[in-house]
């Protein structure tokens, strides 16, 4: 009878569709004990993306999903995360215990990439993952100043390897800690890349579920070095709804295609101006034009993100949004946005097809 029962709530709680992974759980194998005791059970699912802050009410979502069960008086449902390493596809030798490596890019500057970058990380860490951030802005860096460790200098235990700083529970490495903060990198292509392979290879990365990669703008060397030499598991491309910008971004999101790295989707920042004083909201950059590339190049719309004077504030005092209002409404559309796009690296991987057809050849 007991086993009965579970393999009968296995399968309704497998039919549940979940609207991060837009997937049954059945499908992407989340539901992984069952155990009943009588009229009352016990349900472990394990999810692929970060999600301690949607434990509860996935929790509650399954309960009322199992109501049907005539035998069920009650069910006690426990959700955890086990993040898998993507992107592992080409054979790209992994960078230290990282798992996941996440470029997030544009394809021109002054959209906000850097401080969606800081603030995607940040909302990682606060769902449950470890995360890291490499600035790969070799002529630009600005995460030192934007978490908050401007001055600061990482340590060689080694005399060949670096240690991470750590900021907000963030691992963090750019070249802006070896450099003065006023000094130009006037350097050509080769050294920018050699600079970029030795950040990324040669810190003392610890155990991450992502290593978040603040590009710079553009579709030059850093971004091809990037994708050849690591397996990076996915990108963000982040635009304002500016028909200029766009037009970059495509480029952007092309570029990751014709080398192999999925796009997770699309960041539209800027999205509206919020005024600081009466809260009249703005489309100052146009509407929907974020909504529109997605749907142009079939990928996902993770977020619309507004400009919001504290979002700059914050980001230039060293603790970007997430980190210094987790409760308030800014930092919940990053953590909205930063599911989206973990949740859909979870569902690319389940996604996708066998990588060669099996072919049987017979004598006719």
């Amino acid at each position: 009878m007991s086993a009965d029962r579970e393999a009968e709530l296995k399968l309704r709680l497998e039919t549940y569709s979940d609207p991060w992974l837009r997937q049954t759980l059945g499908d992407a194998g989340a539901v992984t004990s069952v155990r009943v005791d009588g009229a009352r059970a016990t349900a472990e699912v394990t999810l692929g993306f970060p999600a301690s802050d949607y434990a509860a009410e996935l929790s509650r979502e399954l309960q009322a999903h199992a109501r049907g069960l005539a035998w069920l008086e009650g069910l006690d449902v426990r959700v955890s995360s086990n993040i898998a390493p993507h992107g592992r596809e080409r054979n790209l030798r992994p960078v230290g215990g990282v798992k996941n490596i996440i470029a997030v890019a544009s394809g021109k500057g002054g959209v906000g990439k850097s401080t969606v970058a800081a603030n995607l990380a940040l909302a990682w860490a606060a769902q449950g993952a470890k995360v890291g951030v490499l600035d790969a802005d070799i002529y630009g860096p600005s995460q030192p100043r934007m978490l908050g460790l401007s001055g600061q200098r990482p340590t060689s235990p080694d005399g060949k390897s670096l240690q991470p700083l750590v900021a907000h529970g963030l691992e963090v490495m750019s070249i802006g800690f070896l450099i003065d903060e006023e000094q130009p990198m006037v350097w050509r292509g080769p050294m920018v890349t050699q600079a970029l392979a030795q950040l990324l290879g040669e810190t003392r990365w610890g155990a991450l579920d992502y290593l978040v990669v603040d590009m710079p703008p553009g579709t030059g060397d850093i971004q091809l070095t990037l994708s050849q030499r690591v397996p990076v598991s996915g990108a963000v491309i982040v635009t304002t709804p500016q028909d200029i910008a766009l037009l970059d971004a495509r480029k952007g999101l092309r570029m990751f295609e014709k080398v192999s790295v999925p796009v997770l989707g699309i960041v539209e920042n800027m999205s509206t101006h919020i005024c600081s004083k009466c809260g009249h909201e703005e489309h100052i950059f146009g509407s929907g034009g974020g909504a529109r590339m997605a749907e142009q190049y079939g990928v996902d719309l993770l977020g619309s993100l507004p400009l919001d004077i504290r979002i700059r504030e914050q980001a230039d005092g060293g603790h970007p949004t997430v980190a210094a209002d987790p409760a308030g409404e800014l930092a919940q559309a990053y953590r909205l946005t930063a599911r989206r796009a973990a949740a859909r690296l979870a569902a690319l991987a389940i996604e996708k097809p066998a990588s060669f057809p099996s072919i049987s050849v017979e004598d006719s």
